[in-house]
């Protein structure tokens, strides 16, 4: 579609031969993209740049190529996001969950949660289509609420695998959503170290490590301390949720029916009765402001 408008805005005939000042200037642009934490409305040449692409198609095409040959993917061009860019399987800037998790943690068990809080991150950010649908919308989450909805999915799976008679001992080489709650709900949430921090190991604080890889990302902002470290959304991670969206582990995790995926003002589902929650989760509502 883009192709399209871009050649109903510049026919065929009138385009001239990019110079090596426009290539430099679509390479600074790509270059503003990779540094995530930066905004457009914090630099002002990389607003001039943002506003160039969206206004000039042969500098689009120019700055997109650029992208496209570093194997990154351009999600959005604009002022509220910057130049958004995901990166290919093969692009030497791909960071895979995989080697995240090796880093975060050595035990296989500990990386297979990693992943589960990355995933409900998301899920508890974004939860409805309606929110992934809006420019405007703000997901807030907290690290002790990411916990708690975990452990509630995880009890809803396991209320699953009883009615269906099927065992529940941890069996961590089982694929899906069913092998991550026989982990988590063995782990504990918290721990704590002499010195009272929480524990490394502990559920909180795989998922405050997640939360943190986020922060750096670009993708959550930091906004207190409150249960357990409380985050907001950018649009940069809501252009990336929209590219998981469609993922099979996602849909699982939604299904579950922890957070309502159609309608309602608040987008977490209240607690059963017998559904205790974690201690101080902070369970947040969602909002547009």
């Amino acid at each position: 579609m883009r192709e399209e408008a871009v050649d109903a805005r510049e026919p065929e005939g009138t385009r001239s031969a990019p110079t090596a000042g426009d290539v430099a200037d679509a390479a600074r642009l790509v270059g503003f993209g990779l540094q995530p934490r930066l905004l457009p409305a914090r630099d002002a040449e990389y607003a001039e740049l943002i506003r160039r692409h969206r206004e000039d198609p042969g500098f689009a095409r120019l700055a997109d190529a650029v992208a496209a040959g570093l194997g990154l993917i351009v999600l959005e061009v604009s002022p509220r996001a910057g130049m958004a860019v995901a990166a290919a399987e093969d692009s030497v800037f791909a960071v895979r969950m995989g080697d995240y998790a090796r880093r975060a943690a050595s035990d296989t068990g500990d990386r297979f949660l990693h992943g589960l809080a990355h995933l409900a991150a998301a899920a508890l950010a974004f939860p409805r289509p309606e929110d992934l649908a809006d420019d405007g919308y703000i997901g807030r989450i907290t690290v002790n609420g990411v916990d708690a909805f975990v452990r509630q999915a995880c009890r809803r799976l396991e209320e699953r695998a009883d009615e269906a008679g099927e065992n529940t001992d941890p069996a961590s080489d089982a694929p899906g959503l069913e092998a991550a709650w026989r982990v988590y709900v063995r782990r504990s949430a918290t721990g704590a170290t002499k010195d009272a921090r929480r524990l490394a190991s502990s559920t909180t604080g795989i998922i405050g490590k997640a939360v943190a890889f986020l922060v750096e990302s670009g993708f959550l902002q930091r906004t207190g301390d409150e249960h357990g470290g409380t985050y907001r959304t950018t649009a940069r991670y809501q252009l990336q949720v929209r590219d998981m969206a469609s993922s099979a582990a996602m849909a699982e995790l939604l299904d579950l029916g922890v957070v309502p995926v159609t309608d309602g003002t608040a987008t977490l589902a209240p607690a059963a009765d017998d559904d205790v929650l974690a201690a101080d989760a902070g369970l947040p509502f969602h909002t547009a402001s």
